[in-house]
């Protein structure tokens, strides 16, 4: 069996519990629909925001984050979770148009233990896949390949959701 050594995610695990919880960033973005364009807020919706991950896996890589401050998807509203499968739904659809992917990633870190960055604020991620792209710069190379930059994904994405 080969093994795949990542000593810089020790570093992670030990601070998982050193986050400051009084400050959430999805807390923050909800509260500043002005400067949604710096904050590369792609729509806002009645319970839910899309916004581009600041750190993106791969280009196109979205968050659909409840106004709600809410950290375990059972404990949220139904009317948040319907819009939210709303918002994923149009996601794709966007994504589709756009970057024209083989495939889709989505899916819900819930705790800490999960790998949840930001564990009080539930958030779910969708990424457009293509076949052949491993992303293998990640595992090997401690970097991430990006074909653009977040200004340009936002250009391409906004007014993309929503009926827009």
């Amino acid at each position: 069996m080969d093994r795949l050594w990542s000593p810089w995610r020790s570093e992670y695990i030990a601070s998982a519990g050193d986050a400051d919880e009084t400050v959430c960033i999805f807390c923050k973005l909800r509260d500043d629909p002005d400067n949604d364009e710096s904050n590369f807020v792609v729509y806002r919706g009645s319970h839910n925001f899309v916004v581009l991950n600041r750190y993106p896996y791969i280009s196109g890589h979205l968050l659909i984050v409840p106004y709600e401050h809410v950290g375990e998807l059972d404990k949220a509203a139904k009317a948040t979770t319907d819009e939210l499968m709303d918002l994923a739904k149009q996601s794709q659809t966007a994504l589709r148009a756009v970057y024209k992917p083989d495939g889709f990633n989505l899916g819900m870190n819930l705790g800490r233990a999960a790998g949840a960055g930001i564990a009080n604020h539930i958030h779910l991620h969708f990424l457009p896949r293509w076949s052949g792209d491993t992303n293998f710069m990640t595992s090997v190379g401690e970097a991430r390949v990006l074909s653009e930059d977040l200004s340009t994904t936002y250009g391409k994405l906004r007014g993309k959701l929503g009926g827009s």
